[in-house]
């Protein structure tokens, strides 16, 4: 799992937008406390992820998936965000990679219409052979 504190956030250390969460997570050995990111109010979200391209396996397709939790107050979440994976030179990953790619991004954003957010809370992402 890539948590929270790996992510390029826009405005993530403004308290005003964001602020850093301590929560539990029950497990069969033994409570954890996790951190996560929630989001307070912004009109310009961009979450941006990366993964060494090492990591990942020729001929396998993969999925990322974003582990979130949306609060009761949450609003802004009817206009949808836009989910891109791409590599350092800009390039959509369409078959397998060459050489010179040596990271994956992956990011969340939506800003064209600077429809206002809140309440987002983002405990990580997983990336995972696709089933």
């Amino acid at each position: 799992m890539l948590f929270p504190r790996s992510f390029g956030i826009t405005w993530e250390n403004d308290t005003r937008y964001w602020i850093w969460l301590s929560i539990t997570k029950p497990s069969p050995s033994g409570d954890a406390e996790i951190e996560v990111h929630e989001l307070v109010n912004v009109c310009w979200l961009t979450i941006h992820g990366k993964l060494e391209i090492s990591r990942l396996s020729p001929g396998v397709n993969y999925e990322v998936v974003f582990i979130v939790m949306l609060q009761e107050d949450s609003y802004g979440w009817s206009v949808p965000v836009d989910l891109c994976l791409e590599f350092p030179n800009g390039k959509i990953l369409i078959q397998k990679p060459g050489d010179q790619e040596k990271e994956v991004s992956f990011i969340i954003s939506e800003h064209e219409k600077l429809n206002w957010k809140k309440g987002l809370v983002i405990k990580g992402a997983i990336v995972r052979p696709k089933k």
